[in-house]
């Protein structure tokens, strides 16, 4: 497997990523796109079913690819799959396609990256029902200390939405959690997840590499959790 060196700084979701010395990435495929999970330097890669371009017409099509891409050594974790009530079909074929990626994931011992907007009673009703052995992460995340304590009380990891970690209001949530139970992202967004590092390490008063090894151990332990 693909895995980062414990001095990089560590992109857990992005769409589209370049090569870059020093730093990590996990690239996130969708099972609607004509993109495949190549082998390349630093960069590993989740595949799944993004709930704004599920329709009854393709779900058994993407749902195969995803079986097939779980297979290889490059593709890492499932996702990002989940549930959205803004934007995409009734929910009811979200939650049975979400389902269905959870059983790929547990069925290959990949872990699974979430997508969730207003759906956080879904997210955590399937949680409850599915029991999965192997661990989620919650990518995009920028609600309020509450629900990010019930999440990681359930045994999720949180990756932060870019723009949100780095305004100040988030420093008080961030110093809030448990650092062993975060990730940062860039979300295919032209930012530099090193800025996001510095901005984080001033928040819980740390420096940078003690930052970079909490979070390369969190990664370690979210991919190999037996």
């Amino acid at each position: 497997m693909n895995c980062p060196l414990p001095g990089d700084f560590i992109d857990i979701h992005t769409h589209g990523t370049l090569e870059t010395e020093g730093i990590f990435s996990v690239d996130t495929l969708m099972a609607h796109e004509d993109r495949y999970p190549v082998k390349r330097k630093g960069i590993a890669y989740s595949f799944g079913i993004h709930p704004w371009y599920l329709t009854c017409e393709n779900q058994e099509t993407m749902l195969r690819r995803v079986s097939e891409m779980a297979l290889l050594e490059t593709v890492i974790a499932v996702g990002e799959a989940g549930f959205d009530k803004i934007k995409g079909p009734e929910m009811e074929l979200q939650r049975n396609i979400f389902e269905e990626q959870v059983h790929i994931a547990e069925k290959y011992n990949k872990p699974v990256i979430i997508h969730c907007v207003r759906s956080w009673d879904e997210l955590l009703r399937a949680h409850k029902k599915l029991k999965p052995v192997i661990p989620w992460l919650v990518h995009g995340f920028r609600g309020k200390a509450d629900l990010a304590m019930q999440l990681i009380s359930r045994g999720m990891y949180l990756s932060f939405w870019f723009d949100f970690i780095v305004r100040p209001e988030a420093s008080a949530l961030i110093r809030k959690l448990p650092s062993e139970r975060i990730f940062f992202e860039t979300d295919g967004a032209e930012v530099d997840i090193r800025e996001i590092y510095n901005k984080v390490s001033a928040d819980f008063g740390i420096a940078i590499d003690e930052l970079k090894k909490q979070i390369f151990n969190n990664y370690m332990k979210f991919f190999r959790p037996h």
